[in-house]
């Protein structure tokens, strides 16, 4: 079932999620759920393929896209950072010492929020290419 509409809602908001976490200084969180917002952008692009859009790992995901849409190193580029993010800013044994909380810092998290709109702004024009786009 074609839901694609709905696959990019939720991208939207966790992109606004990960301003949020920006601007309160919680850089793992924010690269995760900056991580997260690709990852539903780019299985939004899937669904509205009609594509299978299987696991997390970004670099396969959007390798799928580009068996049917030409994709941009731009955003490849993003895709390749973000995917980073998706288990070691969570969890305490990603590092020998110390937890997530304590090893992602601001320029991290900024990069990851413009990664993360790079790959949505891509998204939207695939999956809305004739209506307005606007953030939440």
């Amino acid at each position: 079932m074609v839901r694609s509409t709905d696959w990019l809602k939720q991208p939207e908001a966790e992109f606004k999620a990960a301003t949020d976490l920006l601007n309160t200084n919680n850089f793992a969180w924010c690269c995760f759920t900056a991580q997260q917002s690709a990852e539903k952008s780019i299985k939004a692009i899937l669904n509205h393929l009609q594509s299978d859009a299987l696991g997390h790992n970004l670099n396969t995901l959007i390798q799928e896209v580009e068996q049917h849409l030409q994709v941009n190193q731009a955003v490849i580029n993003a895709c390749i950072r973000l995917n980073r993010f998706y288990i070691p800013t969570r969890y305490p044994d990603a590092f020998a010492s110390g937890v997530p909380a304590e090893q992602y810092f601001d320029q991290d998290a900024n990069q990851a929020v413009q990664d993360a709109d790079e790959v949505l702004r891509f998204a939207r024009t695939i999956i809305q290419p004739t209506t307005s786009r606007t953030t939440i």
